[in-house]
């Protein structure tokens, strides 16, 4: 610290400046302490300037002692004035969750890829920088590529390139879309070894803020029942709930059609060869079916029971022949409790014109309490539609309360024929028979039941891939227009959903994704002074966690610049 003096044309004051090196690498200073007016100075430490500057000096000289033992002692002293005006467009608001997931995106060395990118393109802007700020603003703060430039602008790293550049890095992320996929699940096994023996298959629709068609953005059955075109996302995920790899389709293309191109992209670019392909029933055809009996791999997919035929349905349906799924145990399952928590199963050898499966129907008294307790509901709400007079004409959703409603066309004396309508009991009792039973196909004839019914219900991962894409991710609606940059804006989501996913792997899956997303999103920080940043969250035992599993910590009381760029270098694997 050193003595610095600043004159006016009535008086010349006294400071002591401690110089440091700011964000942008320039050396500059701070007033640590004012020591007053040389006016005010002499009568004390005079009688001349220059014994007044000699006991300045004396003063530098303690304090600069005195934030050395500080600093020993991690104690920071800071002075603020409450008559001094905040400065224009200083920030000393930083968001710092992204440092966790920038962990684990170094951990995947998606980094390297990026360095493959620019070693292709030979472009000048940092496309690791937008890529990475990307990510984490999709999870952290999703919203358009521009408000996300806006979002990481508040990251304690600030961006190191332009908005323009952003648009043009989409272009290049769009084409090379597929080699980015299969080089992070070549990557991936750096977090180690994935579950890549079960994968699991589903498809979703997204829909666009447009009125028109356009290139791939057709009109489709959209998920939301919106009347806007869609574009459709296939998505492979592994048995840990990973994702794999995603394609894009047209919004009114059938979605049988997308498996087998995205899985021979599986088989060939990821070299995954020998696994269990498991789908729900509206992706688990005959086809589909008989293209993973093929090498190596098998399926288990959902099987409708309301499709079988005629014999194997009443067989499906009959209560007799199962049993306890734990121990093998027969059990009549007539008998059985409201509240009896078990689950049963009956199996038959099952053939069709190719294949030769197995058909498994479980029983859940659980499942069919549950189905029985919305169904009641709906019935209810069916009498309060024939109480109103208000029935509908056009009743399309399945679980449409008005499905329970029937029509009787009555006469009277050869006039015509008014229409009667009723509560269809016949329709309520059809549907009460397939309370609490679900069924599987697949052709693992000799694997044990648990196994396969433990495969069977991990598909709830992959619905929750989706749901976190489209919900917390925002990936939904989208507002590109560009078809490049919409393929780009469905990479980013796809490789922020791994990001999270491998994130929440580290932390043994303790916590639910409300909780994770809501605790990154508050770890913010506090600029103080141009000397260090100062936590704004609370420490709980998930930020706790957080902190053992990415080997770093930010809950300190005070966090020099200096520290702080520690923990960053360490957050990309830097010591």
């Amino acid at each position: 610290m050193r003595v610095v003096t600043s004159k006016s044309k009535n008086a010349e004051s006294f400071y002591i400046s401690k110089g440091y090196v700011n964000d942008k690498g320039v050396s500059t200073s701070v007033i640590v302490r004012k020591l007053g007016t040389l006016k005010e100075l002499l009568p004390e430490h005079g009688p001349t300037r220059d014994d007044v500057m000699a006991w300045a000096k004396e003063q530098a000289r303690i304090e600069t002692l005195k934030y050395k033992q500080e600093k020993e002692e991690k104690q920071i002293k800071l002075t603020f004035h409450a008559g001094r005006l905040l400065d224009y467009h200083k920030q000393t608001f930083f968001r710092g969750g992204y440092l966790f997931l920038q962990f684990i995106y170094y951990q995947m060395q998606m980094n390297k890829i990026c360095r493959k990118l620019k070693q292709r393109y030979k472009f000048k802007y940092d496309i690791n920088a937008i890529l990475s700020d990307l990510i984490y603003a999709r999870i952290l703060e999703p919203c358009s590529k521009r408000s996300s430039y806006k979002a990481a602008s508040e990251f304690l790293e600030k961006p190191s390139y332009e908005l323009h550049d952003i648009y043009r890095a989409l272009d290049v992320l769009c084409a090379e879309c597929d080699m980015i996929q299969a080089e992070v699940y070549k990557n991936s096994h750096f977090m180690g070894e994935r579950n890549d023996k079960i994968l699991y298959y589903d498809c979703s629709n997204y829909y666009f803020e447009i009125e028109q068609e356009d290139g791939s953005k057709k009109y489709g059955k959209s998920k939301e029942h919106r009347p806007n075109p869609i574009i459709q996302m296939g998505l492979f995920m592994d048995g840990d709930g990973i994702p794999l790899a995603f394609s894009l389709f047209p919004g009114n293309a059938n979605e049988q059609t997308s498996l087998k191109p995205l899985e021979k992209k599986a088989l060939g670019e990821f070299g995954c060869q020998k696994f269990i392909y498991c789908s729900d029933a509206g992706l688990g055809s005959e086809s589909i079916r008989e293209y993973n009996h093929m090498g190596e791999r098998a399926y288990i997919v959902t099987q409708s029971i309301k499709k079988l035929k005629k014999e194997e349905k009443e067989w499906a349906l009959s209560p007799q022949g199962f049993k306890r799924v734990s121990d093998d145990k027969p059990v009549d399952i007539t008998k059985l409790p409201e509240d009896d928590k078990g689950l049963y199963y009956k199996d038959e050898p099952y053939t069709t014109q190719k294949l030769h499966q197995r058909l498994i129907i479980t029983y859940s008294p659980k499942y069919a309490l549950y189905q029985k307790s919305i169904r009641d509901k709906q019935v209810e709400r069916a009498q309060k539609i024939l109480d109103s007079g208000n029935a509908k004409k056009n009743r399309k959703n399945p679980n449409d309360p008005a499905r329970f409603i029937g029509k009787m066309a009555v006469t009277k004396d050869g006039e015509a024929a008014n229409i009667k309508q009723y509560l269809d009991e016949d329709k309520i009792a059809d549907e009460a028979q397939y309370d609490g039973l679900y069924a599987v196909c697949t052709d693992l004839l000799d694997d044990g039941i648990g196994d396969i019914l433990k495969v069977s219900e991990g598909r709830w991962q992959i619905e929750e891939c989706f749901r976190i894409m489209k919900t917390d991710f925002s990936a939904r609606p989208v507002y590109l227009r560009d078809e490049n940059r919409v393929k780009a804006h469905f990479l980013i989501c796809f490789l922020a959903l791994t990001v999270y996913r491998y994130l929440e792997k580290k932390l043994d899956s303790k916590y639910t994704c409300e909780e994770l997303l809501d605790t990154l999103k508050a770890m913010n920080f506090a600029g103080i002074q141009e000397q260090g940043f100062i936590p704004l969250y609370r420490r709980e035992k998930i930020t706790d966690d957080l902190h053992e599993a990415c080997g770093f910590r930010t809950d300190y009381q005070f966090i020099t610049k200096s520290k702080m760029r520690t923990i960053q270098k360490k957050s990309k694997g830097k010591e």
